[in-house]
């Protein structure tokens, strides 16, 4: 070999090295498995515009081709569920793959007209990935990869750019501390709903934010995930008016909760203050091509304001940030009104019509938030939010969700509709549902929901099983089934969660349950799923069999426990003492079991949950803060003011282990005995659940975040016990 040749061997080596070592796809193969790199073949092709994968044998290897890395990904995932019968989800990322993969018996060829597919709500990040630490954060972007996932709401390391943004204008840190929202409930403040609450934050939360929001940004970009980062809107604290004389406007209160002031977009402040904001937020987190402002959320008052200078002076501040950078905005509610976004330019404004599975505002005649010329010339996604405060239940529109998605594909409106997005408001919950929408793009074919139950069951669990098969046939054409129309939001709440009464039928203030499906039903479904345990949980265990027979267990549960309460209504009624004894045993015995089964899984847990956030602090008095945080966003989620004249109580409760004991059981225990004495004839005062529910949010006693005891042995002595 020449000197020549040498040397152009050892250049095209180190730029192969290079390329190996900047390619994300291959750390995500080793994540799922070590040494699974080299079981597959990438290649990327740049030079096609339009996103697809091919998936097809090389040799011994699996070769997967595509326009980019997420197109990449999404094609392995396509491979490992529909071909090796591997299923990565939430409840385990990881699997151990055979020496030798599966050949595939035709090459597989998918792609998507649809270039964007969303990802995350503000809330999620409060609900769920509040105190989540950089391995959390880096399986969660594989879960978008796999998922196509390629734009990205990314809100971490924003209190650090509202610090310093307020410092640079002359705040002092006390006051800044005032301003921004503690761990718990960042998404509030930064949807302009309120200020400072759960705070202060300290010096260690501010590093530990800025450093985390760098290292997520930086694997998004890796990946080619846009992060749409939260832009400026207007919001400043309440007290501008009178430290920085800036010419603003009250918009009221939400649920309790004082709004932050509005700055008045026709005051030359307003793109003064937003050219600071931009600027420090570019230190820390860069620049994007996407950002996120919602002004007037959920009922924030637009008296006094002009909406269409408000719309442009939102507009021309990001430009002026990011040079055709695009606007990112829910439909939620009245929003965006159109005197807002009427004269932003087409391609400038993307509208996320973040319920479109249930109240679609794209254009739809059938909708009860119709808009008959839908977001006018602007570009917008079709959204599945389906889960709200994080509630854990099965839940799902599988009929509205496929049919509104193809009802809009073939509309007027199907040329401004650039693909879907997941806007949950919590995750780690029904991955069926999810699993459903980030495959619509992929597929010209009109998706079957019972050939797709038929696929999704063999590739979650790894083979096809009749039993397995018949208890999710069941289940969606009953409680993952809601109708369009009705106008529940979320799963159908556990009565365990619920504040005690005569006559309680939902746990949230704004649930709207509906009686939609037969609860026998899923009972039934869940017995039949059990039988299937043997083959799945013995020599050849299997997570996600696991994972969902606990979550179907424990909705089957929860549906026993309503069936209690109203025996214990019933005997009310009658005033029947002994009934009512009875009754409320087995009420609070079916309470109990819950916290049991729950305590098999580390998902149920709320020890997890509270762990997560003690184990974030530095100190003691950071870790009891952020503990408060965890444990009062999940309870009474605020004061009592907001608890209970904001109707905010309950509305992120959790159907975990732990909690149901301690809280939920104390409470219904209290109720029950204040009825046997009214039954007995003595006169009982109206409890304040408050007074109740305040003193566990000020606890620090320990709860366990590894599972405890065998799921199968109390489904099997316990439930299912003949």
């Amino acid at each position: 070999m020449t000197r020549k040749t040498l040397i152009i061997f050892l250049c095209s080596l180190l730029l192969s090295v290079r390329a190996m070592g900047s390619n994300p796809v291959i750390g995500l193969l080793e994540r799922i498995d070590k040494g699974a790199s080299k079981k597959f073949f990438i290649e990327r092709i740049d030079s096609v515009r339009q996103d697809f994968f091919e998936v097809y044998n090389k040799g011994e290897r699996i070769a997967v081709r595509g326009n980019n890395y997420i197109s990449i990904a999404a094609g392995i995932h396509w491979y490992l569920k529909y071909v090796a019968h591997i299923h990565l989800s939430w409840n385990c990322m990881r699997a151990k793959l055979p020496p030798v993969l599966p050949p595939v018996k035709e090459p597989i060829h998918r792609m998507t007209s649809y270039p964007l597919r969303y990802d995350l709500n503000y809330c999620t990040f409060s609900y769920s990935s509040a105190y989540w630490d950089w391995t959390r954060w880096q399986q969660e972007i594989d879960w978008m990869a796999l998922h196509g996932i390629n734009v990205c709401l990314q809100m971490v390391g924003t209190d650090v750019v509202w610090r310093n943004t307020l410092l640079r204008l002359g705040y002092s840190k006390e006051d800044v501390n005032k301003y921004v929202a503690g761990s718990g409930f960042q998404a509030w403040w930064l949807m302009n709903n309120l200020e400072g609450w759960g705070g202060p934050l300290s010096d260690n939360w501010y590093r530990h934010s800025e450093q985390l929001g760098r290292a997520i940004i930086k694997r998004m970009r890796e990946w080619g995930i846009s992060p749409v980062l939260p832009g400026y809107s207007g919001m400043v604290p309440h007290d501008a008016k009178d430290k920085l004389h800036l010419d603003v406007q009250d918009p009221g209160t939400w649920c309790a909760y004082h709004r932050p002031a509005f700055l008045q977009p026709t005051s030359h402040q307003f793109a003064d203050l937003a050219r600071v904001y931009y600027q420090e937020q570019a230190k820390i987190l860069g620049k994007s091509d996407y950002y996120s402002m919602d002004p007037f959320h959920e009922g924030g008052s637009v008296a006094g304001v002009d909406l269409n200078a408000t719309g442009l002076a939102i507009w021309k501040a990001m430009q002026e940030a990011s040079p055709h950078s695009k606007w990112v905005i829910q439909a939620w509610g009245a929003n965006p009104r159109l005197e807002m976004i009427k004269n932003i330019p087409q391609g400038d404004l993307v509208v996320l019509d973040l319920n479109a599975e249930n109240v679609p505002q794209w254009g739809d005649e059938d909708s009860d938030r119709f808009r008959k010329n839908g977001f006018g010339h602007h570009d917008w996604l079709y959204c599945m939010l389906l889960n709200f405060g994080g509630n854990v239940g099965l839940f799902g529109r599988i009929d509205a969700t496929i049919e509104g998605f193809y009802k809009a594909r073939s509309s007027s409106f199907r040329h401004t509709m650039k693909g879907v997005g997941l806007t949950m408001e919590g995750i780690e919950n029904n991955p069926m549902m999810y699993e459903l929408l980030c495959e619509l793009p992929w597929r010209d074919e009109t998706l079957d929901k019972e050939s797709w139950i038929r696929q999704y069951c063999r590739a979650r669990y790894g083979k096809d099983n009749a039993a397995i098969l018949r208890a999710w046939q069941m289940l969606i054409h009953s409680i993952y089934n809601c109708p369009k129309r009705s106008p529940q939001q979320g799963t159908s709440e556990s009565i365990f969660c619920a504040r005690p009464g005569k006559d309680v039928y939902q746990v949230s203030t704004w649930s709207n349950m509906s009686p939609y499906y037969n609860p026998d039903s899923v009972i039934e479904a869940a017995k039949v799923y059990f039988s299937a345990a043997p083959e799945f949980l013995g020599k050849d265990f299997n997570d996600n069999y696991e994972y969902d027979l606990v979550d179907i267990t424990r909705q089957a549960l929860a549906e026993k426990g309503r069936m209690a309460y109203k025996e214990m209504q019933q005997a009310l009624k009658r005033k029947d003492q002994k009934g009512f004894k009875k009754s409320s045993e087995e009420f609070l015995h079916l309470l109990l079991l819950q916290d049991s089964l729950l305590s098999t899984r580390k998902e149920f847990m709320v020890g997890s949950w509270l762990k997560r956030a003690i184990d974030l602090g530095k100190t003691q008095d950071e870790k009891n803060q952020y503990e408060w945080n965890a444990r009062t966003q999940i309870t009474t989620w605020g004061n009592r003011m907001a608890a209970d004249q904001g109707g905010l109580h309950d509305y992120a409760h959790k159907e975990w282990a732990g909690i149901l004991k301690d809280f939920y059981y104390h409470r219904w225990k209290l109720w029950i005995d204040a009825m046997m004495e009214e039954l007995n004839g003595q006169p009982s005062q109206p409890l304040d659940f408050y007074s109740i529910e305040e003193p566990w949010t000020k606890q620090h006693n320990p709860y366990p975040s590894v599972a405890q005891g065998k799921a199968m042995e109390i489904i099997k002595n316990a439930i299912y016990k003949q």
